[in-house]
């Protein structure tokens, strides 16, 4: 079937639904799923990473956040060239490339080597997931896109929380010793399945539109990945054994980088070519907004369950399907409530975010204090209880934000703007993951006692003292994670105030009108 077969009929052109969208919808949201899956699916595999590999601790947190960090960069171009050209063709090769590289996970024979090919496994995720976002904006409108949107933040919130529980699984099943193969390979078969999916139920490019021209803006990129990567270097170097006060001034070129990066992205707009980051996206409100709430969010969110794991199996001694198991219920919490934030953003707008994000830093601030004062069974159970509260949440946050954020955005560079959106979630998830694991290690290794909480093994427990310093290791890498919630709720309540200032009445039905204009406009187009 070429890309062209599945041509448009008139009456989809006058705006028709696709009779394959839910379909389609359904290919998107598991390819979606195992992309961002591979986020947190390696955490509970880590401490069997180190073991097997004889992994460190620098080359643990690329093997986490470098994937994030690849995954982000790439999103922008992609979502650029899918818009052009054929979202679909830029799917299935980006899911082909996952399929590859999934399978050199698992097949490589050490660390650095699993951190390189992390790399290119990110770069084939970032190739597939602006398309998704892509895809929901062109098949679906009104309150069918509430219910897409929703959908495929039930799937970012159980894809991110439930990876330990199904890593604990694989591990139990295959080996603690080199199950962590498996974690990799299970997406080959899955993969290989629905790549010929894809190319039937996909809608392939209109030949009556023009592709345009491509520019891809290689040197923002390029400052931006030599910022961020500048910016976790000193996060990444902390070992507590001896670090040097000088990695600190790795901040200063990032921000340079930075600086720089804006400059030139200004300049690039001025000049009528494509920035990364396009100067009307920026100048969207509701946009812009949920792009830094979200990059803020993730910062915090993504961290959370690597430290918890480290910490459950580690300085608890729990086997990873019981580690895996304590997280469960921030999975399944926080898909519940996705669905009920998909249906009440439409009338309560950014509120729902505002009370989401207040839910998630209680119940990050009650996990603090049990992991500084609670250890053992009784630990595990009570920070398990705390996660289920933030997952209640996590699950009014991420649909409800991401469906603000593109409420008025137009659908021909809905593939741009998703991408931009997530490669702020991506790369704010990198330098979240190295700053909390930065903590979390040097807390451990300050004490001395991270050598012997490893030799305890999985499933045999762990001597109180080391429970005790891995209890304070998890208390303090929450607080990075907690701030940056917080960060997130104050921009969060900041966005929510100034839409009910401008709109003509309290609750923020300024930004409602707005919405509603938005879809009223989307079905008319």
């Amino acid at each position: 079937m070429t890309d062209t077969a599945r041509r448009p009929t008139p009456e989809q052109d006058r705006g028709a639904p696709d009779p394959n969208r839910w379909r389609a919808l359904a290919v998107c949201l598991v390819v979606g799923f195992m992309t961002l899956l591979d986020v947190s699916i390696v955490n509970v595999a880590l401490p069997s990473i180190e073991s097997s590999l004889g992994a460190g601790s620098s080359q643990v947190q690329w093997i986490v956040a470098g994937y994030a960090l690849a995954f982000g960069l790439v999103l922008v171009p992609a979502g650029r060239i899918g818009d052009l050209y054929s979202r679909r063709l830029m799917f299935v090769v980006g899911l082909g490339g996952f399929v590859l590289t999934s399978a050199a996970a698992g097949l490589v024979q050490s660390a650095t080597a699993l951190a390189v090919v992390r790399l290119a496994q990110g770069i084939s995720a970032g190739l597939v997931n602006p398309q998704v976002l892509a895809l929901i904006q062109q098949l679906f409108t009104g309150a069918e896109r509430g219910r897409a949107f929703g959908a495929f933040g039930t799937t970012i919130g159980l894809s991110t929380a439930v990876g330990p529980l199904l890593g604990g699984g694989i591990l139990a099943v295959f080996g603690e010793q080199e199950g962590w193969r498996g974690v990799f390979l299970v997406n080959v078969p899955i993969g290989i399945v629905l790549i010929p999916l894809a190319w039937k139920w996909l809608p392939g490019r209109d030949p009556n539109r023009s592709p345009g021209r491509l520019h891809l803006d290689v040197p923002g990129l390029l400052l931006l990945a030599a910022a961020t990567v500048l910016g976790m270097l000193p996060f990444v170097l902390t070992t507590g054994q001896g670090d040097s006060p000088a990695r600190w001034w790795f901040l200063l070129p990032a921000a340079v980088l930075l600086v720089a990066f804006v400059a030139w992205e200004r300049w690039e707009g001025r000049h009528g070519r494509e920035p990364v980051v396009d100067a009307d996206l920026v100048r969207t409100r509701s946009y812009r907004n949920g792009a830094l709430v979200g990059i803020a969010y993730f910062a915090g969110f993504t961290g959370i369950f690597l430290v918890v794991t480290l910490y459950l199996q580690s300085g608890l001694g729990l086997a990873p399907w019981q580690a895996g198991l304590v997280q469960t219920p921030f999975a399944v919490l926080s898909g519940i409530f996705a669905q009920v934030g998909g249906r009440q953003v439409a009338t309560r707008g950014r509120t729902v975010v505002v009370i989401g994000l207040a839910v998630v830093a209680v119940g990050l601030l009650a996990a603090d204090l049990v992991a500084a004062s609670v250890q053992g069974t009784s630990g595990a159970i009570a920070l398990s209880a705390c996660l289920a509260v933030a997952g209640a949440g996590s699950g009014l946050v991420i649909s409800p934000n991401q469906t603000l954020a593109l409420a008025d955005v137009p659908p021909r560079v809905a593939g741009v703007a998703g991408g931009v959106l997530q490669t702020g979630q991506r790369v704010g998830s990198a330098v979240g993951v190295a700053a909390t694991t930065a903590i979390f290690f040097s807390t451990v290794a300050g004490s001395g006692l991270g050598g012997q909480a490893r030799s305890a093994g999985s499933g045999q427990g762990t001597p109180p003292q080391v429970q005790d310093v891995f209890g304070q290791a998890l208390s303090h890498g929450l607080r990075v994670s907690l701030g940056l919630v917080l960060l997130a709720l104050v921009l969060a309540v900041f966005d929510l105030l100034r839409r009910q200032g401008h709109g003509p009445g309290a609750g923020g039905h300024g930004h409602h009108g707005a919405h509603d204009a938005s879809v009223a406009k989307h079905r008319a187009g």
